[in-house]
């Protein structure tokens, strides 16, 4: 029989991993110049997003948790004009997403319950929270990245006279 430990260790490192897969099965087909377009004027990039969840996990579970020496710039994620190549965002999102399962797996029992406070999340109270809450919001980032890709891929309407 499995211990509660075990089995949220491995369903989350689980979780984390197939939305990493579902961010590469839509982000891979995209063009470096696809990466940083903006469907919508009062919208983020792909590129942007993914700049946001590796900061996202680097700083809250990265630094916070596993003690990386990540310094977040949470503001640069969204305004970043750099326009990074594609690989490059992707092998460091990989890497936020390695680190995040190398800390699950550092988890004890007790490690759950341990005090978390983040900046920007003091909210959260417990280690638990704190694994759940990046989940979540993993998971709602995949579905901008999802409905961006969509919309990249529409044909565009002729223009009406």
């Amino acid at each position: 029989m499995s211990s509660l430990q075990s089995v949220t260790i491995r369903d989350f490192i689980r979780y984390y991993r197939q939305c990493a897969e579902k961010i590469h099965a839509l982000v891979d087909p995209l063009s470096d110049e696809q990466i940083w377009s903006r469907p919508y004027p009062y919208g983020n990039s792909v590129g942007h997003l993914l700049l946001h969840l590796t900061g996202n996990l680097s700083y809250y579970i990265g630094a916070e948790i596993g003690g990386t020496a990540y310094v977040r710039n949470r503001p640069l994620e969204f305004s970043d004009d750099t326009r990074h190549p594609k690989a490059a965002l992707l092998r460091n999102f990989d890497a936020a997403i390695a680190t995040v399962l190398t800390v699950l797996q550092e988890q004890s029992e007790s490690d759950w319950d341990a005090p978390f406070a983040g900046k920007g999340m003091e909210f959260a109270g417990n280690r638990f929270f704190a694994f759940l809450q990046c989940a979540g919001h993993l998971s709602h980032h995949t579905g901008q990245v999802m409905y961006l890709c969509k919309e990249m891929e529409r044909p565009k309407a002729a223009t009406v006279r």
